[in-house]
């Protein structure tokens, strides 16, 4: 699960992307999500070290935050290795490690906003029914579970990225990977294809469902219930996310990963879905800057915790007092 190739036709007959693009705009990029990336998961990893684990999704929500957080990780390895700073045994690490890892943090930080989509579904359409789902020793069997499936699909990629190539030569992923290693690059490429589409389908089904049951008590009551209002914001944001995020890039990864394993390709036609999965794969890697936004607004504990650390609620009080002091 890796994506670094090499494209345009230079004068050797070689296909190479526009030099520009790969060594100095994607790089750019990177770094600026990292930097805010590293940032806002650092804050969010400090904070829910205060927060107990005394809930299911808060559990499901640290796990996201260890997943971004390992994400993000890989971001300087990749921008080094696409500006051309490194060394060809830099390439070699990416391919074998950083990219995999990258993806199975991805992964891992989908399911786990699917199991926490679920959660919130199932307590409003079951809220008086105490299910083994949203105990806390289940959430973290559920945890280990998604973490060590992950990995038993990532693993191998690493393992079967073996093969070596003449340090003259700037070596693709693909390159490097012995004739199993390929095989198994596409097979867990569409398995995670696969998950993708039944995590984003499950989100769809569970914002609908709850959207009609609101929509029932109000005519029923006339009014619906903070709790059902609550979840249906947590779920749109969650859908949000996956418009933004992991849609588009899992639209153009089918096209994408044909065009690695199959012939027939034109240099113009491999290029151009190389810059399509570039743009969208920047859109995926976004994802860490944006999953803190769903801790705030879904994990009141997470925000109470916030605003103490940052002595924001503090501020707030006194403006206040001295706004009363100065009309009275």
């Amino acid at each position: 699960m890796n994506n670094f190739t090499e494209l345009n036709l230079n004068n050797s007959g070689q296909c190479y992307p526009n030099a520009d693009v790969v060594t100095k705009v994607l790089p750019t990029i990177y770094t600026i999500l990292f930097i805010v990336g590293i940032s806002l998961n650092g804050l969010n990893l400090w904070i829910f070290c205060y927060i107990p684990s005394n809930r299911s999704f808060i559990v499901y929500l640290k796990n996201i935050v260890i997943a971004d957080l390992l994400m993000t990780l890989t971001f300087p390895m990749k921008i080094i290795s696409d500006a051309g700073l490194g060394s060809g045994q830099l390439r070699v690490f990416v391919c074998r490690f950083s990219a995999v890892v990258f993806y199975l943090n991805m992964y891992i930080g989908i399911i786990f906003l699917g199991v926490l989509g679920f959660d919130r579904y199932y307590k409003i359409m079951r809220p008086m029914t105490n299910s083994s789902f949203q105990s806390v020793h289940y959430s973290k069997v559920i945890s280990v579970l998604v973490w060590a499936l992950m990995s038993f699909i990532s693993i191998p990629n690493m393992i079967l990225t073996n093969q070596y190539t003449d340090d003259k030569i700037k070596p693709t992923c693909a390159m490097l990977k012995s004739k199993l290693g390929k095989q198994w690059h596409t097979a867990s490429n569409y398995i995670c294809i696969i998950i993708f589409v039944i995590i984003f389908s499950l989100l769809l089904m569970f914002y609908v469902s709850i959207s009609r049951k609101i929509y029932q008590s109000n005519q029923r009551f006339r009014r619906g219930s903070n709790t059902s209002r609550k979840s249906t914001r947590n779920i749109y944001s969650i859908l949000i996310v996956f418009f933004i995020c992991f849609v588009p890039y899992h639209l153009c990864r089918i096209p994408y990963t044909i065009s690695q394993t199959a012939k027939g390709y034109s240099c113009h036609q491999t290029n151009n879905l190389f810059y399509v999965k570039e743009v969208t794969l920047l859109l995926s890697s976004a994802n860490v800057c944006l999953d803190p936004i769903i801790y705030f607004f879904m994990c009141q504990p997470f925000r109470q915790m916030l605003l103490k650390k940052l002595k924001i609620k503090d501020r707030l009080q006194e403006t206040e007092r001295s706004v009363r002091m100065s009309s009275t």
